[in-house]
């Protein structure tokens, strides 16, 4: 077993290296991921204005190689690496095209990268103008780009994956989900970085999980009600994230905190009767 997922471990780098869109799209996905969690600690951080409304520079001299300050070395670091995320996404488009990658998986390869110009410009708007309404648009980008391409790296190697690791996904999903809940609101008062960043470290692969589960598992199992399961739950977790975001912003009465624990539970219930389902079910009629 040990020796087999070495070997994988070994295919994926020489495919990277050779230049198939297979390992390309694990890469941006990858680069993907760690753009969010730093543009989220950013954030957190308050280090999203340390450049003083410069983009695409910042306050450092030739390439921000000596920052003023260690919040502006922050920011550029996000910079950076959503730099290096942006090559990455246009290189798996580029070589998705060239091996005639599966039509959704190079529709969601695609779509992700018709999102990418337009989040560098709500990127440059958030550092320029600092509006609420850009600032919610940069960070839904973010994660729209992040879910198309967890999906199409779940789709190219779609045939490596039986229902065992649908059950797996599920599992770790539901796992995650407690620990996304007791860093947020109302459990945490201070929404501090370390608790941002670590919340986010959580719910980026819970939300991959859930992905990955749907994907997989609607191609895998032709029941109905699962698929409902499945896609109710990948469905639901942006929602939480919402509302989660808009209580920490409006009082203690609002709506949203009204409505939030009542979002939350229905998670629960739903990944949660999925993975029931799926342990359920008999793997080999799945």
């Amino acid at each position: 077993m040990a020796e087999a997922e070495r070997s994988r471990s070994v295919g994926r780098l020489r495919g990277i290296v050779q230049g198939n869109y297979e390992s390309a799209v694990l890469l941006a996905t990858g680069l993907v991921y760690l753009t969010v969690l730093l543009g989220v600690s950013t954030r957190a951080a308050g280090a999203g204005l340390a450049c003083n409304a410069n983009w695409p520079l910042c306050d450092g001299g030739l390439l921000n190689l000596f920052p003023a300050t260690m919040p502006s070395a922050f920011e550029w670091i996000h910079r950076v690496i959503a730099m290096v995320a942006g090559f990455a996404i246009l290189g798996s488009a580029a070589l998705a095209y060239r091996d005639g990658a599966p039509r959704r998986v190079m529709g969601a390869i695609a779509l992700g990268t018709v999102l990418l110009p337009v989040q560098v410009l709500l990127g440059r708007e958030t550092v320029v103008s600092f509006v609420p309404a850009v600032l919610a648009a940069h960070y839904w980008t973010a994660m729209g780009i992040y879910g198309l391409f967890v999906g199409a790296a779940v789709g190219a190697h779609y045939d490596a994956f039986s229902f065992r690791h649908v059950r797996r996904a599920l599992l770790g999903a539901l796992a995650a989900l407690p620990v996304v809940v007791v860093l947020g609101p109302p459990v945490v008062v201070q929404y501090s970085f370390w608790i941002q960043a670590t919340q986010y470290a959580v719910l980026l692969p819970a939300f991959a999980a859930l992905l990955f589960a749907a994907v997989v598992g609607w191609r895998r199992v032709p029941d109905a009600g699962f698929r409902a399961l499945l896609a109710g739950g990948t469905a639901l977790l942006p929602v939480v994230v919402y509302l989660m975001r808009q209580r920490i912003v409006h009082p203690p009465d609002s709506l949203f905190a009204a409505v939030h624990p009542i979002a939350t539970l229905l998670l629960f219930a739903v990944v949660g009767a999925a993975a029931i389902r799926a342990y359920g079910m008999n793997e080999h009629a799945a």
